[in-house]
Protein backbone atom coordinates (compact mmCIF):
# COMPACT_ATOMS: atom_id res chain seq x y z
CA UNK A 1 0.00 0.00 0.00
CA UNK A 2 0.97 3.14 -0.55
CA UNK A 3 1.47 5.94 2.23
CA UNK A 4 -0.79 8.24 2.55
CA UNK A 5 -0.26 10.13 5.81
CA UNK A 6 2.14 12.62 4.40
CA UNK A 7 0.13 14.21 1.97
CA UNK A 8 -3.04 16.27 0.92
CA UNK A 9 -4.74 16.85 -2.23
CA UNK A 10 -6.03 19.55 -4.30
CA UNK A 11 -9.11 18.08 -7.15
CA UNK A 12 -10.37 20.65 -9.60
CA UNK A 13 -13.63 21.15 -8.06
CA UNK A 14 -15.17 24.44 -6.06
CA UNK A 15 -13.45 27.68 -6.76
CA UNK A 16 -10.91 27.65 -5.66
CA UNK A 17 -10.08 24.10 -6.13
CA UNK A 18 -10.87 22.06 -2.61
CA UNK A 19 -8.52 20.68 -0.65
CA UNK A 20 -8.97 16.66 0.57
CA UNK A 21 -7.13 17.22 4.29
CA UNK A 22 -4.63 14.44 5.45
CA UNK A 23 -6.96 12.22 7.91
CA UNK A 24 -9.59 11.49 5.05
CA UNK A 25 -7.14 10.34 3.27
CA UNK A 26 -5.94 7.89 5.40
CA UNK A 27 -9.58 6.77 5.78
CA UNK A 28 -9.92 5.86 2.24
CA UNK A 29 -11.24 9.23 0.46
CA UNK A 30 -12.24 8.29 -3.43
CA UNK A 31 -13.91 10.42 -5.79
CA UNK A 32 -13.74 10.58 -9.83
CA UNK A 33 -10.79 12.36 -9.89
CA UNK A 34 -8.57 10.13 -6.92
CA UNK A 35 -8.50 6.92 -5.49
CA UNK A 36 -6.21 4.01 -3.65
CA UNK A 37 -6.72 0.85 -4.70
CA UNK A 38 -5.13 -2.36 -4.33
CA UNK A 39 -1.35 -0.84 -3.80
CA UNK A 40 -1.79 1.88 -7.17
CA UNK A 41 -3.57 5.88 -7.19
CA UNK A 42 -5.26 6.99 -9.75
CA UNK A 43 -5.33 10.40 -10.35
CA UNK A 44 -7.38 12.13 -13.14
CA UNK A 45 -7.47 15.76 -14.13
CA UNK A 46 -10.28 17.43 -16.71
CA UNK A 47 -9.27 20.45 -18.44
CA UNK A 48 -12.30 21.99 -17.94
CA UNK A 49 -11.68 21.46 -13.76
CA UNK A 50 -10.83 24.43 -11.46
CA UNK A 51 -7.61 25.28 -10.56
CA UNK A 52 -6.46 26.51 -7.57
CA UNK A 53 -5.48 29.87 -6.39
CA UNK A 54 -3.03 31.75 -8.77
CA UNK A 55 -2.61 28.99 -11.06
CA UNK A 56 -3.86 28.94 -15.19
CA UNK A 57 -4.38 25.02 -15.03
CA UNK A 58 -6.40 21.79 -13.18
CA UNK A 59 -5.14 19.48 -11.12
CA UNK A 60 -5.62 16.26 -9.16
CA UNK A 61 -2.02 16.28 -6.80
CA UNK A 62 -0.96 15.74 -3.84
CA UNK A 63 0.80 17.94 -1.17
CA UNK A 64 3.22 17.17 1.15
CA UNK A 65 1.95 17.29 5.03
CA UNK A 66 2.95 16.10 8.55
CA UNK A 67 0.51 13.15 9.70
CA UNK A 68 -0.72 15.46 11.68
CA UNK A 69 -2.70 17.13 8.70
CA UNK A 70 -0.42 20.24 8.38
CA UNK A 71 1.73 21.80 5.94
CA UNK A 72 4.99 20.35 5.71
CA UNK A 73 7.90 22.74 4.64
CA UNK A 74 11.54 21.81 5.30
CA UNK A 75 14.62 23.62 4.08
CA UNK A 76 17.03 21.41 2.15
CA UNK A 77 20.49 21.52 3.86
CA UNK A 78 18.35 19.90 6.95
CA UNK A 79 18.09 16.05 5.25
CA UNK A 80 18.99 13.99 2.09
CA UNK A 81 15.46 15.03 0.34
CA UNK A 82 13.78 11.78 -1.55
CA UNK A 83 10.47 12.04 -3.58
CA UNK A 84 10.67 8.83 -5.31
CA UNK A 85 7.55 7.44 -7.43
CA UNK A 86 6.57 4.46 -10.54
CA UNK A 87 3.98 5.37 -12.06
CA UNK A 88 2.24 5.09 -16.36
CA UNK A 89 0.57 8.18 -17.79
CA UNK A 90 -2.55 7.06 -19.74
CA UNK A 91 -4.15 9.83 -20.94
CA UNK A 92 -2.81 13.49 -22.01
CA UNK A 93 -4.30 16.41 -22.90
CA UNK A 94 -4.50 17.86 -26.46
CA UNK A 95 -0.95 19.71 -25.81
CA UNK A 96 0.04 16.71 -24.38
CA UNK A 97 1.86 18.23 -21.44
CA UNK A 98 1.20 17.23 -17.67
CA UNK A 99 3.48 17.74 -14.52
CA UNK A 100 4.11 14.05 -12.52
CA UNK A 101 6.40 15.56 -9.62
CA UNK A 102 7.49 18.91 -8.27
CA UNK A 103 9.47 20.84 -5.23
CA UNK A 104 7.77 23.67 -5.01
CA UNK A 105 8.72 26.61 -2.45
CA UNK A 106 6.18 27.72 0.19
CA UNK A 107 3.87 30.61 -0.06
CA UNK A 108 5.37 31.15 -3.78
CA UNK A 109 3.80 30.84 -7.38
CA UNK A 110 7.36 29.55 -8.62
CA UNK A 111 8.54 26.13 -7.99
CA UNK A 112 12.28 25.20 -7.82
CA UNK A 113 11.41 22.27 -10.53
CA UNK A 114 8.84 20.66 -12.17
CA UNK A 115 8.61 17.26 -13.93
CA UNK A 116 6.80 16.91 -16.66
CA UNK A 117 5.74 14.20 -19.35
CA UNK A 118 5.53 15.88 -22.67
CA UNK A 119 3.64 13.55 -25.37
CA UNK A 120 4.44 13.63 -28.89
CA UNK A 121 1.59 12.90 -31.55
CA UNK A 122 4.53 11.94 -33.94
CA UNK A 123 6.62 9.53 -32.14
CA UNK A 124 3.63 7.68 -29.99
CA UNK A 125 6.28 8.48 -26.95
CA UNK A 126 6.82 11.16 -23.93
CA UNK A 127 10.22 12.90 -22.78
CA UNK A 128 10.45 13.49 -19.25
CA UNK A 129 11.25 17.45 -18.72
CA UNK A 130 12.77 19.32 -16.05
CA UNK A 131 11.76 22.80 -15.47
CA UNK A 132 14.67 24.35 -13.29
CA UNK A 133 14.75 27.17 -11.37
CA UNK A 134 18.48 27.03 -10.69
CA UNK A 135 18.02 30.07 -7.90
CA UNK A 136 14.91 31.71 -6.59
CA UNK A 137 15.51 34.86 -8.22
CA UNK A 138 15.16 33.31 -11.86
CA UNK A 139 12.15 34.48 -13.19
CA UNK A 140 11.54 31.87 -16.23
CA UNK A 141 12.58 28.19 -15.60
CA UNK A 142 14.99 26.22 -17.58
CA UNK A 143 13.95 23.39 -19.93
CA UNK A 144 16.20 20.23 -19.86
CA UNK A 145 15.53 17.11 -21.28
CA UNK A 146 16.16 14.13 -18.36
CA UNK A 147 14.61 11.36 -20.07
CA UNK A 148 12.92 10.08 -23.72
CA UNK A 149 11.47 7.44 -25.78
CA UNK A 150 8.57 6.66 -22.73
CA UNK A 151 4.91 5.70 -24.45
CA UNK A 152 1.58 6.44 -22.70
CA UNK A 153 0.66 3.10 -20.68
CA UNK A 154 3.98 2.29 -20.03
CA UNK A 155 5.27 2.51 -16.59
CA UNK A 156 8.28 4.55 -15.64
CA UNK A 157 10.08 5.36 -12.36
CA UNK A 158 11.63 8.66 -11.36
CA UNK A 159 13.49 10.12 -8.24
CA UNK A 160 14.00 13.67 -7.49
CA UNK A 161 16.50 14.02 -4.82
CA UNK A 162 17.54 17.55 -3.17
CA UNK A 163 20.92 16.93 -1.30
CA UNK A 164 21.92 18.91 1.64
CA UNK A 165 24.59 20.06 -0.37
CA UNK A 166 21.92 21.54 -2.79
CA UNK A 167 22.80 18.69 -5.31
CA UNK A 168 19.64 18.33 -7.37
CA UNK A 169 19.51 14.96 -8.72
CA UNK A 170 16.79 13.84 -11.34
CA UNK A 171 16.65 10.00 -12.62
CA UNK A 172 13.81 9.28 -15.02
CA UNK A 173 13.13 6.29 -17.08
CA UNK A 174 16.80 5.00 -16.90
CA UNK A 175 18.16 8.53 -17.78
CA UNK A 176 20.22 10.32 -14.97
CA UNK A 177 20.59 14.01 -14.84
CA UNK A 178 21.94 16.90 -12.16
CA UNK A 179 22.55 19.81 -10.94
CA UNK A 180 24.12 22.19 -8.50
CA UNK A 181 21.66 24.93 -6.83
CA UNK A 182 22.42 28.25 -5.84
CA UNK A 183 22.47 28.92 -2.17
CA UNK A 184 19.97 31.22 -2.90
CA UNK A 185 17.93 28.14 -2.35
CA UNK A 186 18.98 27.44 1.15
CA UNK A 187 16.40 29.45 3.44
CA UNK A 188 13.51 28.68 1.33
CA UNK A 189 10.80 26.39 2.67
CA UNK A 190 10.63 23.43 0.07
CA UNK A 191 7.77 20.65 -0.27
CA UNK A 192 7.19 18.11 -2.58
CA UNK A 193 3.92 17.18 -5.33
CA UNK A 194 2.70 14.77 -7.27
CA UNK A 195 0.48 13.58 -9.20
CA UNK A 196 -1.49 14.88 -12.52
CA UNK A 197 -1.26 18.28 -12.81
CA UNK A 198 -2.56 19.32 -16.94
CA UNK A 199 -0.71 22.03 -18.89
CA UNK A 200 -3.86 22.71 -20.77
CA UNK A 201 -7.37 24.61 -19.83
CA UNK A 202 -9.13 23.97 -23.13
CA UNK A 203 -11.28 21.36 -24.45
CA UNK A 204 -14.23 19.03 -23.96
CA UNK A 205 -14.35 17.72 -20.16
CA UNK A 206 -13.28 14.25 -21.56
CA UNK A 207 -10.10 15.83 -22.05
CA UNK A 208 -7.38 15.79 -19.54
CA UNK A 209 -4.64 14.05 -17.82
CA UNK A 210 -4.88 10.48 -16.23
CA UNK A 211 -2.12 9.13 -14.28
CA UNK A 212 -1.40 5.56 -12.00
CA UNK A 213 1.28 5.62 -9.22
CA UNK A 214 2.12 2.48 -7.94
CA UNK A 215 4.55 3.67 -5.85
CA UNK A 216 5.24 7.13 -4.51
CA UNK A 217 7.07 7.81 -1.36
CA UNK A 218 9.09 10.89 0.72
CA UNK A 219 11.85 9.98 2.84
CA UNK A 220 14.21 13.16 4.23
CA UNK A 221 17.17 11.00 5.92
CA UNK A 222 19.22 13.48 8.06
CA UNK A 223 22.95 12.51 8.28
CA UNK A 224 23.66 11.92 5.20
Amino acid sequence: MIDLSTWNLSIPVGSPAKTIETPALVKGYKDSYFRADNGTLFFWAPVTGSTTKSAKYPRSELRETNTDGSLRNWKYPAANNFLRASLTVNKVPSTGKLVIGQIHQYDSNEPMVKLEYQYKTSSKTGNIVAKLRSSPSQDEPTVIQVGTGVPLNSKFDYTINLSPSGMLTIDAANYHWAKQLSTGWKTKDLYFKAGVYVQDNAGYSSEGGQVTFTKLEISHVKGS
